[in-house]
């Protein structure tokens, strides 16, 4: 589990630092979705393989992370700009600040959003 938010938390940086994510349109906030959905995707899959499920124990640990992705994504954004406001020098978001912020911001969401999809599936675990 570490070494997939490591990964993820690395992807969605090089995306960042790479110019992939644009910061003044719509396609930014699709880009870090697609990522962190992919990153969900990962910790469904690993945790389906890894405990040898069955057809449909591969797709409930699919809707079950992406259930508990949608759930702790938008936490993650809030408590990141709750967090690093004092950081954004007068920007309005912390798009339009960009540079270490951004990235800092990205990375929690990242890893507060996987964590979500593992607390999802560690609860539905209890319950099988």
């Amino acid at each position: 589990m570490a070494y997939i938010i490591a990964i993820a938390v690395i992807g969605i940086l090089l995306l960042q630092w790479s110019g992939a994510i644009p910061m003044d349109s719509v396609g930014g906030a699709l880009v870090i979705g697609a990522a962190v959905l992919a990153g969900a995707l990962a910790v469904a899959l690993y945790e389906a393989w890894s405990r040898k499920r069955g057809v449909l124990g591969w797709i409930v640990n699919i809707l079950v992370a992406c259930a508990g992705m949608l759930l702790a994504a938008p936490l993650g954004g809030a408590v990141m700009a709750l967090l690093l406001a004092p950081l954004m020098n007068g920007a309005s978001s912390l798009a339009a600040a960009g540079g270490a912020p951004m990235a800092i911001a990205l990375a929690g969401q990242m890893a507060i959003a996987l964590l979500g999809s593992w607390g999802a599936l560690a609860l539905v675990n209890r319950w099988r």
